[in-house]
Formats: C-alpha cells, sequence, structure tokens
C-alpha cells in the first residue's frame, strides 16, 4: 500500500504519521523497525484551470466596447 502523508514540524524535526488503515495492513506495532521510502512530491498547477476554455484576443476587450458607449 502507498499513502500520500504531510509532514509536521515537532521541535527541530519533521514527523511523518503512518495512516491507520496502513498500520492494519502491514500489522505494525509500537517499536517495529519500518522502511521508509522518501519521495518529494512537486506541486504543479497543472490542471487547475480545466475547463475555463481557450482565452482568444476578444476575451482581452468583452465588454469594454458595451461600457464605454
Amino acid at each position: 500500500m502507498e499513502a500520500l502523508i504531510r509532514t509536521r514540524k515537532i521541535g527541530g524535526s519533521l514527523l511523518v504519521t503512518i495512516p491507520k488503515e496502513l498500520v492494519r495492513e502491514e500489522n505494525i506495532v509500537e517499536g517495529d523497525l519500518v522502511k521508509i521510502d522518501i519521495e518529494k512530491i512537486r506541486k504543479s498547477g497543472f490542471g487547475m484551470l480545466k475547463g475555463i476554455g481557450p482565452f482568444t484576443k476578444e476575451d482581452k476587450f468583452k465588454g469594454q466596447l458595451e461600457e464605454n458607449e
């Protein structure tokens, strides 16, 4: 199982909490030694404006002529 987990700062360290679903699935108990592979997820803006449609030169001036008349 793979999980995306946000880090939290405690003192000078960063803390990662293992989700309870993963703890149950892997039968992890306090004191167990576990291996964690770290991969930083980079946020991107890709897809943020999905569905808004293409911009045209006319869009830039849309409504301005009607307001000035």
